[in-house]
């Protein structure tokens, strides 16, 4: 197990710096994005050291920034984090043992430590990767958001980069393993085809929602 350990580790260390080096830059530019709108910079720091979730937090200042309500801001980032929610139920084993470790542990669960604690099949290693990963994305994002607020607009687009690419890169090939499985793969095509269909016609962030619809046809486990 320690050898296997060793041989993994590498490759989670790896892949958890590149997801932060991207989660850095997005998160600068959320920053940079808030204070060049005319919203106070301490906002966005708050914001990402309270919520912690990077689309439900663009979504929010999108919202602010677009003349809408606080009350909408906060209800457009709920309905994105609603999303988290299946997360919590399969990383439960994950989150620690009393309720400041749980709490603590739901705080960090975003797509990127779940697709990193889901790809591993051991309790223990879930766990430690889990936690390896949330803290190190919650310091990075922070850091991010935080030097993003301070430099206003002189960032630029972390798209120009092409590091908003790593994100959907790196979770595709830690849920590619999962996809052996019939049940998880017939799940996720569904999924994936609803997601596909209802793009056109519903507001970003609903049609990941609607793709948690694909869960019903996995049908039970044998």
């Amino acid at each position: 197990m320690r050898s296997l350990y060793r041989t993994h580790a590498p490759r989670l260390l790896r892949d958890v710096a590149m997801v932060c080096l991207a989660d850095g830059v997005i998160g600068a530019s959320f920053g940079a994005i808030t204070v060049a709108g005319g919203l106070p910079a301490w906002l966005p720091v708050v914001m990402s050291l309270v919520v912690f979730a990077g689309a439900a937090q663009f979504s929010a200042v999108g919202v602010l920034l677009a003349g809408g309500s606080p009350l909408a801001a906060a209800a457009t980032g709920l309905l994105l984090n609603t999303r988290t929610v299946p997360f919590s139920l399969a990383l439960t084993d994950s989150l620690g043992s009393g309720r400041a470790a749980r709490m603590l542990g739901a705080h960090l669960i975003t797509d990127e430590t779940a697709a990193f604690a889901l790809a591993e099949d051991d309790p223990a290693r879930r766990r430690a990767t889990f936690r390896l990963s949330g803290l190190t994305l919650f310091i990075t994002w922070n850091l991010g958001v935080l030097a993003g607020s301070l430099v206003g607009t002189a960032l630029g687009d972390p798209g120009a980069l092409g590091l908003d690419a790593a994100y959907p890169a790196v979770l595709l090939a830690l849920t590619l393993p999962a996809l052996r499985d019939p049940r998880t793969r017939r799940a996720a095509l569904t999924g994936a085809a609803l997601a596909l269909a209802a793009t056109p016609f519903l507001p970003p962030g609903l049609p990941v929602l609607l793709a948690l619809a694909g869960v019903l046809t996995a049908g039970r486990p044998s």
